[in-house]
């Protein structure tokens, strides 16, 4: 028999030891991979939340607070406008893509590299590196992003201490490419149920089939034409998406249950009340037996019209986008605080194995940071 073959992946996994502290002082490609290198699956977010709780109060500038797993550091020099850049520091589950590698070309892979550690290391920097800025900053950094809605930081730092989350405008870091994406789409998950009656498929007469019953929903789907509203200036693009099908008892009963899961994005220029009622109508007449709400998170709006999102824009260029996804400029927007996505991450690469950044792109959304903070 063969001796067992070790890959070089195995190998750079079994020599890995985490690191226990931050380097403040690296540039943000390189704080970026040191980030990736300390494992933080949601869940397990402590050891970086303590090596970030541990760098930031060796900066005299900021005031440092913690609940939990979230850091929130604020400076406090008397300007006019606070800022808040916010991100998360949990990532999806580890594949075999932690520790990070940095290739010839400047791509650097890694489990979290662009959802959302590169984002993270931007903020890290501007902590460190901007001890005077222009306007006052509030930096928050956030567990339980990448699970369920009631687990998340940001979250439960609102609830408990939303006196820690005050001002005037905040950017959220997640990956954008290094272009503003503006607001967010809401959105709605919803269990359509059907009943029937169970019998042998050889007399299916004698029953009725709760699956075909859902046949008149499913062509409502087919039929649903999106709506494209503008808002602040950015099209967004609603979508309303059956995304499972359950039902089905054995290969000859005909089933008596069967339900329809399905997900609605819409525009942020709807409240979550005008999102349920849009729904509840549309499946009025398709004979469903129970409408059950699964999920609900809503929109924000762009948040481009206000003084510092414009004075942003200027600085960092380029066209604005809508955001069709939801993140947690929702949150912000929530508290009355205007909202945008702004990161130097792929989004297209989120939660893959083979997850990478660009760090070109990390550096010049630390660049342009420091260049609107400090001018």
């Amino acid at each position: 028999m063969a001796d067992q073959q070790t890959s070089p992946a195995q190998q750079n996994v079994q020599t890995y030891v985490q690191p226990s502290s931050l380097d403040l002082d690296l540039d943000a490609a390189k704080l970026t991979a040191q980030l990736v290198d300390f494992a933080s699956p949601s869940g397990e977010e402590k050891p970086l939340a303590d090596a970030i709780e541990t760098a930031l109060r060796a900066l005299p500038h900021l005031t440092v607070d913690r609940f939990g797993n979230n850091i929130v550091a604020r400076t406090d020099l008397g300007h006019g406008e606070r800022v808040i850049l916010a991100g998360h520091i949990d990532t999806v589950p580890i594949a075999d893509n932690v520790p990070s590698r940095l290739d010839a070309d400047g791509t650097l892979w890694g489990c979290g590299t662009s959802d959302m550690k590169a984002g993270v290391a931007v903020q890290l920097r501007i902590a460190r590196t901007v001890p005077e800025p222009n306007r006052d900053l509030t930096f928050v950094f956030y567990d339980n992003e990448e699970v369920a809605a009631h687990l998340n930081g940001l979250g439960k730092v609102a609830e408990a201490h939303p006196d820690w989350l005050a001002g005037d405008f905040a950017i959220l870091l997640e990956g954008t490419e290094g272009l503003v994406e503006g607001g967010c789409q809401g959105t709605l998950r919803v269990l359509l149920k059907f009943k029937g009656e169970r019998a042998h498929s050889a007399r299916a007469w004698m029953g009725s089939n709760a699956i075909h019953r859902a046949s008149k929903a499913m062509a409502a789907l087919a039929a649903y034409e999106p709506r494209k509203p503008v808002v602040d200036g950015l099209r967004f693009h609603e979508g309303l998406n059956a995304v499972r099908v359950e039902g089905g008892v054995a290969g000859n009963v005909i089933p008596d249950e069967a339900t329809l899961v399905v997900n609605f994005r819409y525009a942020p220029d709807r409240d979550m009340e005008n999102a349920l009622a849009f729904v509840r109508d549309f499946f009025a007449d398709c004979d469903v037996d129970e409408f059950v709400v699964d999920d609900h998170s809503g929109g924000a709006r762009p948040g481009l019209t206000h003084p510092t999102a414009e004075a942003f824009m200027k600085v960092v260029g380029g066209e604005p986008r809508p955001k069709f996804g939801w993140t947690d400029v929702a949150r912000f927007s929530a508290l009355g605080v205007p909202a945008v996505n702004f990161g130097p991450g792929n989004p297209i690469y989120a939660h893959k194995v083979d997850e990478r950044v660009d760090t070109a792109k990390i550096l010049e959304g630390e660049q342009a940071l420091r260049a609107w903070l400090t001018s």
